[in-house]
């Protein structure tokens, strides 16, 4: 038997309980991993508080991200030996596949072995925010040399991801965030420009910064009033990306922007890139090839060992961190 998180019922940080159950062997197609560290994800604060696209069945595991040595291998598996260092790609269920626990299956498509020079906790660090940002602004958005790229929600590790990916391709990361405490974080980190959003006016230094031109590519995980701000600035053609939904307030829509400039305005979840696999082939490629040149570098905010499951969370819900939260095994 090995130690897993579960919940019983749907509530706060509180609900989830460390328990000892047997893990199954890996099935067809499946690779076993020992878990070393785990990557912490807002969904899986809106899952254990029944908020999630998935209803999980109690008791219900869950967690996404994982970094750790192969332990066994399925019936069909090919390319891991047990002992591999590898991480998880996310997978379309946390319900079927959870990652909180010394023990995990996985689909073996979503196993990468990873840079010998990632440790496992940056490891467990990096596939949910850049997948994430590179199928937004690479796969979709086709970001290039000399776009200004709008990122709120910056300081996250997505954000962060962002703002990795878009000075590697040459674009100027513009970085928004609620409030100046983490300004001078995100600029050494590589923002070009920091916005507070609360203490500025966000249309006002949108464009002057990126002047008459306008901002091609917003990604926002926000909404909310921002949107017309937000799409004022937007250059003819534009396209706004949204992965998220963090204000409470209602999201209007800019019709006039979106007529006048013929702006797109676009939905993502990042499983739209996972459940590809030529696509997915081309982000595993550019992320890595980022890891190994430096461009790319995981940021872990802090990090709990799993007996402290509980604070992990509360410290996930404070929206203090800047970049991922990371639990050891």
């Amino acid at each position: 038997m090995v130690r897993v998180v579960r919940f019983h019922e749907l509530g706060g940080p509180e609900v989830l309980r460390i328990e000892d159950v047997d893990v199954p062997a890996p099935g067809p197609g499946e690779v076993q991993i020992r878990v070393k560290a785990l990557g912490l994800n807002r969904a899986e604060a809106l899952i254990r508080a029944g908020a999630y696209i998935e209803t999980p069945t109690l008791p219900s595991g869950l967690g996404l991200e994982a970094a750790g040595i192969v332990e066994a291998l399925g019936e069909g598996v090919e390319g891991f030996a047990p002992g591999d260092a590898v991480s998880v790609v996310p997978p379309p269920s946390m319900v079927r596949w959870p990652a909180y626990g010394e023990l995990g299956n996985f689909p073996a498509r979503l196993v990468v072995k990873h840079p010998p020079s990632l440790g496992f906790e940056a490891a467990a660090a990096v596939w949910m925010p850049y997948l994430t940002a590179y199928g937004a602004l690479i796969d979709i958005a086709g970001l290039r040399r000399g776009d200004f790229v709008v990122i709120t929600a910056a300081s996250s590790s997505v954000g962060l991801a962002a703002i990795s990916i878009a000075n590697r391709v040459g674009a100027t990361p513009i970085a928004v965030t609620r409030t100046s405490g983490k300004k001078q974080a995100l600029i050494e980190f590589g923002a070009a420009h920091v916005i507070a959003s609360v203490e500025e006016d966000l249309g006002a230094r949108l464009a002057e910064i990126a002047g008459p031109a306008g901002v091609r590519v917003v990604f926002d995980a926000v909404g909310g009033p921002a949107f017309e701000p937000l799409t004022a600035a937007m250059s003819r053609g534009g396209i706004l990306i949204e992965y998220g939904g963090l204000s409470p307030e209602p999201t209007p829509f800019p019709l006039f922007a979106a007529l006048s400039k013929s702006l797109t305005l676009r939905g993502y979840i990042v499983h739209e890139i996972i459940g590809d696999p030529a696509r997915l082939d081309l982000a595993k490629a550019f992320i890595l090839d980022g890891l190994m040149d430096g461009s790319l570098r995981p940021v872990i905010a802090r990090t709990f060992p799993l007996e402290e499951i509980v604070d992990a969370h509360r410290f996930l819900e404070s929206n203090e961190q800047f970049g991922k939260i990371v639990v050891t095994v």
